[in-house]
């Protein structure tokens, strides 16, 4: 006689950097917004058979890699396969679905909240309750896969409920006036976060004091912009968001899609408005002057060529 099928489940939701990106990988501090309005849910059901998988991505049963498989279905077994490793049980008898939309490669974290996710929902059929740090351990042993030598920002982010203050490995709430109005608009263009990071760390290589300096600046950045939200300085906020994109464009981590989407924003009114993430390609995060100026900052964007556009402190897409 078979036992019941069990069944638990695991959500997260996508994440955007205010500021901080690409310094962060050098221990410099960085500030992170959870994106509600872009979640994802997995539902783990013990079967009869082997190991399957449903994303957003494909689907299917889950085998060895033959090199054919897409990045993303390549880091959602990641997940599966790894958190039964850690719970010490056969890759065998699950079948995990993953629903919701974070666009890959945007920047907002979405391999890590696949396997977030996915490590909550395979271990709550054996009734286990991950720990934080449970948790971020899994999620961080695909993220090294996704990107080499992760910060560990995007696993604490898309767990987080509240904003946070990362830096050097630890997330800390972050204290704030009253919530900015941020929005998020993507390019549709896919980022290149490994090959953005690479980048940068090959050009520190050659001008470590330059590339050090642009970084000091972000890190600066980034204490102002805690100050800012503390106090509620919008305007001072948005004003470092601009030239924070000024230094990471500098740095070479910008595309002509993000700039005109920076351009479109601050056109628009915008307060402040920057790439988000790794770059070249993906998104940027723009502030509005007011919750009230939201729609008509997402409109802007979107009708300068954004494939979409989510209000960071709201629950619903603008566009």
């Amino acid at each position: 006689m078979h036992e019941p099928e069990r069944r638990a489940e695991g959500s997260a939701h996508a994440k955007t950097i205010l500021l901080g990106e690409h310094a962060v990988v050098y221990g410099r501090p960085a500030i992170a917004f959870p994106l509600a309005s872009l979640t994802l849910t997995a539902l783990a059901r013990t079967t009869t058979r082997g190991l399957s998988l449903e994303t957003p991505y494909h689907r299917g049963s889950v085998a060895r890699d033959d090199g054919t498989s897409p990045r993303e279905v390549l880091l959602a077994e990641a997940a599966l396969r790894h958190t039964l490793d850690f719970l010490g049980k056969p890759h065998h008898g699950v079948d995990v679905t993953v629903t919701g939309s974070i666009p890959a490669a945007r920047g907002l974290g979405s391999s890590a909240a696949v396997a977030s996710a996915i490590s909550a929902a395979v271990a709550g059929l054996d009734g286990v309750r991950l720990s934080n740090a449970e948790r971020f351990e899994l999620v961080q042993f695909v993220e090294r896969i996704a990107h080499g030598t992760p910060s560990g920002l995007d696993a604490h982010a898309t767990m987080a409920s509240g904003p946070i203050l990362f830096e050097r490995g630890e997330a800390h709430p972050l204290a704030m006036a009253t919530l900015p109005p941020l929005v998020v608009a993507d390019t549709g263009i896919r980022g290149h976060t490994g090959a953005a990071v690479a980048m940068v760390r090959a050009r520190r290589e050659r001008d470590a004091r330059g590339v050090d300096a642009s970084l000091d600046d972000i890190a600066v950045l980034v204490a102002g912009a805690q100050a800012d939200l503390a106090s509620g300085d919008l305007a001072a906020l948005g004003e470092r968001m601009y030239v924070c994109h000024g230094i990471l464009s500098e740095l070479g981590v910008s595309s002509p899609e993000l700039n005109a989407l920076v351009s479109a924003a601050r056109q628009a009114g915008a307060l402040g408005a920057k790439l988000t993430g790794g770059g070249q390609g993906g998104c940027v995060i723009a502030l509005a002057p007011t919750a009230a100026a939201v729609p008509q900052l997402a409109a802007a964007l979107t009708a300068a060529g954004a494939h979409g556009v989510w209000s960071v402190t709201g629950s619903e897409e603008t566009t």
